[in-house]
C-alpha cells in the first residue's frame, strides 16, 4: 500500500525533531541543521545509524521512512525507546559518567535483548545462546567466540 506524501512528510518532521533533540541532549545546545554559530557539528549521531529518510540505498540509517510510515503505534514506541536509550548510553559514555545498570544497547541487540534488559535477562540469554553456539552441539565456532567477547563487555 503506498504512503501518502503528507503522512511521510509528518514522519519526516517527528524524525528531524528526534535528531535535533538527540544534539541538544549530547551537546547541551540546540543546533540547526547540523551547524552552531557557522561551525559544522563534528558528532556521530546515533540518529544516523537508526533512521533513513533519505530513501537512497547508501544511508547506513537501520529504519527506512517508508517502514517507519507502516509501523504502528506501539512499534514506533519501541524504535524510539530504543533509540533513546542508545542516546544516553552513548552520552553517559562520552561524558564518563557510565551508570553500571546500563548495558550497551548495541550487543543488547546484537543478543536479541531489549534495551533495558537487566543482568539476569543477560545472564539467561547467555546460556541460551552458549547452548546454541558452542561447537560441541554444532553451532558456530566464531559465533559462540563472539558471544563470550560481547558477554565479558557487558558484565565487566
Amino acid at each position: 500500500m503506498p504512503h501518502s506524501t503528507k503522512n511521510l512528510d509528518e514522519v519526516k518532521r517527528k524524525l528531524r525533531k528526534l535528531k535535533k533533540l538527540e544534539i541538544k541532549i549530547r551537546t547541551g545546545y540546540a543546533y540547526d541543521d547540523g551547524e552552531s554559530e557557522g561551525k559544522p557539528l563534528k558528532l556521530n549521531l546515533v540518529w544516523d545509524e537508526f533512521f533513513n529518510i533519505s530513501g537512497s540505498s547508501s544511508s547506513k540509517g537501520k529504519y527506512c521512512l517508508e517502514a517507519i510510515a507502516s509501523m504502528g503505534k506501539d512499534e514506533f514506541k519501541n524504535i524510539i525507546s530504543e533509540f533513546f536509550f542508545s542516546v544516553y548510553y552513548r552520552y553517559y559514555t562520552e561524558n564518563r559518567m557510565m551508570n553500571f545498570s546500563m548495558y550497551d544497547p548495541d550487543i543488547l541487540r546484537w543478543m536479541g535483548l531489549p534495551p533495558d534488559s537487566g543482568l539476569h535477562d543477560i545472564k539467561k540469554k547467555f546460556r541460551e545462546l552458549a547452548k546454541k553456539y558452542h561447537p560441541d552441539t554444532g553451532g558456530d565456532s566464531s559465533k559462540f567466540i563472539e558471544l563470550i567477547e560481547n558477554y565479558k563487555k557487558l558484565v565487566e
